[in-house]
């Protein structure tokens, strides 16, 4: 009890009210500073400042209005194959001669295009709506590739017409060649079934694969031409690829999207 009686009267001793408060250290006040400066800086590179991102979708270079998959219209033993694979072929050429019981049918293209592959072989039996060729609606073997690719979710409703995209196209190794170059020409509207996909490519398997993660939405990319190359398209590298292009080559897209102010994530 004796040591707290001292230490009370010294505290209230009045010699000691003449003493200065000492209420932060000099490093304290740095601190403090530099934390204040950082922030500041933080809130005008937020409202002032521009940050753009890319957004991946997968996809396959195609032609403009696709391809079709030719069914067969009759029942019976295919005993002829009358076109080859990569062959042009006019609308209502005939693909196999097949023998039914009313006699001899021949299964005939439905529209002009190349026929890209063949189900079908001799001795195949048939019948009405069997899958037997896939024919790619092109008029000339010259036309430009596009690339369709097919944007998961909601993310199609950030693309716009005139977007750059870089492209990975899996039979040009990106190390060797770089990316090929694109700009988004439109945008699908609404999502697409499976069977739209399939409808359109003419290939099940990869309309499968586009929408394992949900219906996505279409967007047909253009891809920038160039005089210099082997392949007539604009690669990042010089000269890209030694080779031409193939329709139906599996890609992988970066479209690149509009810069924001890092402000506006933070606003509803």
């Amino acid at each position: 009890m004796q040591f707290r009686q001292k230490a009370f009267s010294k505290l209230q001793s009045p010699e000691e009210l003449d003493l200065p408060v000492r209420f932060a250290r000099p490093q304290g006040w740095l601190v403090l500073l530099v934390t204040v400066l950082v922030m500041a800086g933080a809130c005008y590179w937020a409202i002032t400042g521009r940050v753009s991102g890319k957004l991946d979708a997968p996809g396959v270079l195609t032609h403009s209005k696709g391809s079709y998959v030719l069914q067969s219209p009759v029942s019976g033993q295919v005993v002829q194959v009358l076109a080859e694979e990569g062959r042009m072929l006019p609308a209502r050429t005939p693909v196999l001669k097949v023998r039914t019981e009313a006699g001899y049918r021949a299964v005939r293209t439905v529209a002009a295009g190349r026929m890209t592959s063949l189900t079908a072989k001799i001795g195949s039996v048939i019948t009405p709506g069997k899958d037997v060729a896939t024919v790619e609606r092109i008029q000339r073997a010259d036309e430009p590739l596009v690339a369709m690719l097919y944007v998961p979710g909601s993310g199609g409703s950030t693309v716009s017409p005139g977007a750059a995209v870089d492209l990975t196209v899996q039979s040009a190794p990106t190390d060797q060649y770089g990316v090929l170059r694109g700009k988004v020409k439109a945008v699908g509207r609404a999502a697409q079934t499976r069977q739209q996909i399939a409808g359109f490519l003419g290939d099940a398997r990869l309309a499968e694969q586009f929408t394992k993660d949900g219906q996505p939405v279409a967007v047909m990319v253009e891809l920038e031409k160039s005089a210099t190359t082997k392949s007539g398209y604009e690669w990042s590298s010089e000269k890209g690829p030694p080779y031409r292009l193939d329709s139906m080559t599996i890609t992988d897209g970066a479209i690149h999207q509009p810069s924001q102010r890092p402000v506006d994530w933070l606003l509803p």
